[in-house]
C-alpha cells in the first residue's frame, strides 16, 4: 500500500544521492537540539509553572499525599507510571518538569537515531530540529501528559518497522517495534491503534515483525483492558463510556479547529473563537505540500520506500483528529508532526541543494539566505506562541493556587473533599479529594458528597458567579478569589464534621 517494496534495480543517476549507512555524526547533532529544547523550556516553561487539570489526574494517581483524582473511560495509566518514580518522592512541580524535560530529550534524540540507517544525516538532524522547535513539542516536553510520548513512540516504532522492511528483522528491530508501539497504546490506546493499522498493514508478509507489533499492542493495551473488567464492565462498554466523554466518534471536520488552536489553545471545545493570529498557521497550511514535495525528493534519491512509510503511518495518526473527533487541541497531532518531519526535512534539503546550485553564485546565495530567513520566521513564530501559551498556563496555576490558599483559611484542609467548578485541579492543589456529582468525572451523589460532609470539611466551587448547585449546603456563599481567567470564585461550605469541634464555620 505504502510502496514498501525495495526499488527494482535501476541505472544510477548523477544527481541520486547513495543509500545512507550509519551516520555516528547525527548523534552529537542531535543531542545538541535536545539541549536547546530543554533549555527553551527551561527558560518559558517551567519557571512559575503549576500543573494544569489533565496533569493533576496523572499525577494523583502515582502516589504521593493527594487523593488519587477520578479516572474517567478513556485516560490510560502510562503517564501516571512514568510520572511516579518522583511524584512518589516529592511535590515539587519543578522538579517533576525538569525530569520529564530531560527524559523526553533523551527519548527524542532516541527516536530519531532509529533512523540514522535509512536517511542521510543532514535530513535527519533537519528533522529533528524541525519537530523538536514546534511550539506543542517545546510545551509539552515538561509536561505530564502522553501526547509527546506517543509522538516518540510512534516515530520509533516506524522506524524500526522500515528498517526491517528494507533490511531484515533481526533481534533489535523485532523487539524495538514491540516495545515502541507497547509504550504508544500504553500512553494513548486509541494512538495505538491508529499506528499499528499501516504498520500490521506492511508487515503481513513478514509474520515475525506482524507478530511484535500485534504482542506490542497487547501489552501496552493490558493495563487498560484489565481495568476496563474491573469497573466498566468489559472493554466494550469502556469504549462507549469513552466515545460519549470525548462527544461521540464519528464524521466531525476539525481541520479549521485545529488551525485555530495552533495560535495558542491547548484546547479547543468547542472550537467557537475566532482566527485572531492566522499567521501561526501557516507552516501548517504549508505542510501537506512540503511533505508530498519531500516524498517526491525522497523518490528521486531513492528513499521512497521509508519517507513513504513514515508519511502513510502520519497520515493514519491524524485522521481521527482531523475527521473524528468535534474539538481540537494541537497536542494531538503531535505523533504525525514527528513522522512528517522526516519528508518535510527532505523537501528542505533538496531545496537548500538547489538554491546553492543557481547560475549565478551571487543569486545562489540570496537564495540560501531567503530559505534561512523564512525558516528563521517560523522558528521565531513557534518560540513567540511557546512563550504565550505558558504565560496562560501560568496565570491559570495561579489561579488555582489563590483559590486552594483560600480554601485552607476558611478550614477547608486535608483530609477535605472539594465539589463544583474546576473541582479536579484545586482539589489537587489544595491536597483534598475531588468528587463530582455529575458529568465526566461524576463519582459521588448528592448524598454520598453530605454524608462525606459529616467526616471531613467539604467545600462546593463556583466560578463565574453562577448560581448555587442543588446539592450545595444551603447557607451563603464564601468568597474565595478573583481569578484572571475564571472570574470570582465563591465556596459552599458544609458546616464543620461533629469529630472536628474546634473547627469553626467561616463567615461569608
Amino acid at each position: 500500500m505504502y510502496g514498501l517494496r525495495t526499488p527494482s534495480p535501476a541505472p544510477v543517476r548523477a544527481s541520486a544521492e547513495p543509500a545512507p549507512g550509519p551516520s555516528p555524526r547525527s548523534l552529537p547533532c542531535l543531542a545538541v537540539i535536545a539541549v536547546v529544547c530543554v533549555a527553551v523550556q527551561l527558560a518559558f516553561v517551567v519557571p512559575g509553572s503549576g500543573l494544569g487539570w489533565d496533569e493533576t489526574v496523572y499525577v494523583s494517581q502515582a502516589g504521593g499525599d493527594t487523593p488519587a483524582a477520578f479516572f474517567s473511560a478513556p485516560r490510560a495509566r502510562g503517564i501516571s507510571f512514568l510520572v511516579a518514580p518522583v511524584a512518589a518522592l516529592t511535590a515539587s512541580t519543578a522538579a517533576l518538569r525538569i525530569y520529564l524535560a530531560l527524559l523526553s530529550a533523551g527519548a527524542l534524540v532516541g527516536a530519531f537515531q532509529v533512523w540514522r540507517t535509512l536517511v542521510p544525516c543532514r535530513v535527519l538532524v533537519c528533522a529533528g530540529a524541525l519537530f523538536a522547535t514546534l511550539w506543542p513539542t517545546l510545551f509539552y516536553g515538561s509536561m505530564a501528559m502522553p501526547n509527546l510520548w506517543c509522538a516518540l513512540g510512534a516515530l520509533a516504532a516506524t522506524g524500526w518497522v522500515a528498517r526491517a522492511v528494507l533490511r531484515g528483522a533481526g533481534r533489535a528491530e523485532l523487539l524495538g517495534a514491540g516495545a515502541a508501539t507497547a509504550v504508544v497504546v500504553l500512553m494513548r490506546p486509541a494512538d495505538g491503534m491508529w499506528l499499528a493499522l499501516p504498520l500490521l498493514l506492511v508487515t503481513v508478509v513478514r509474520p515475525r515483525m506482524f507478530a511484535a507489533i500485534a504482542v506490542g499492542l497487547l501489552a501496552g493495551a493490558a493495563p487498560w483492558i484489565l481495568e476496563a473488567f474491573a469497573h466498566y464492565g468489559g472493554p466494550l462498554t469502556r469504549l462507549h463510556r469513552a466515545s460519549e466523554i470525548q462527544g461521540g466518534l464519528g464524521w466531525n471536520l476539525a481541520v479549521d479547529d485545529q488551525a485555530k488552536a495552533l495560535e495558542g489553545r491547548t484546547l479547543c471545545r468547542p472550537c467557537t473563537i475566532g482566527w485572531k493570529r492566522p499567521g501561526t498557521t501557516v507552516w501548517w497550511a504549508l505542510l501537506p505540500f512540503l511533505a508530498v514535495s519531500g516524498v517526491v525528493a525522497a523518490r528521486r534519491a531513492g528513499r521512497s520506500a521509508v519517507i513513504l512509510l513514515a508519511t502513510g503511518t502520519a497520515v493514519s495518526l491524524a485522521v481521527p483528529y482531523l475527521f473524528l473527533i468535534g474539538y481540537a487541541a494541537p497536542r494531538f497531532l503531535l505523533p504525525a508532526y514527528a513522522l512528517l518531519s522526516l519528508p518535510v526535512a527532505e523537501c528542505l534539503v533538496r531545496l537548500y541543494d538547489r538554491a546553492r546550485r543557481p547560475a549565478g553564485r551571487l543569486t545562489g546565495q540570496w537564495r540560501v539566505v531567503a530559505l534561512a530567513a523564512v525558516l528563521t520566521a517560523h522558528l521565531a513564530v513557534q518560540l513567540q506562541v511557546t512563550s504565550r501559551v505558558s504565560a496562560s498556563s501560568h496565570s491559570t496555576s495561579a489561579d488555582f493556587t489563590a483559590v486552594a490558599a483560600a480554601l485552607h483559611r476558611h478550614g477547608i484542609r486535608p483530609p477535605c473533599v472539594i465539589s463544583g467548578d474546576q473541582a479536579v485541579p484545586i482539589a489537587y492543589y489544595a491536597g483534598c479529594a475531588s468528587r463530582q456529582t455529575a458529568g465526566h468525572d461524576g463519582s459521588i451523589t448528592p448524598a454520598g458528597l453530605r454524608d462525606a460532609a459529616r467526616r471531613v470539611p467539604t467545600a462546593v466551587l463556583v466560578a463565574g458567579g453562577g448560581p448555587r448547585p442543588s446539592y450545595a449546603p444551603s447557607g451563603p456563599p464564601v468568597f474565595l478569589a478573583e481569578t484572571r481567567d475564571a472570574g470570582p470564585y465563591t465556596g459552599y461550605l458544609f458546616a464543620p464534621p461533629d469529630s472536628s469541634p474546634a473547627r469553626t464555620r467561616p463567615g461569608p
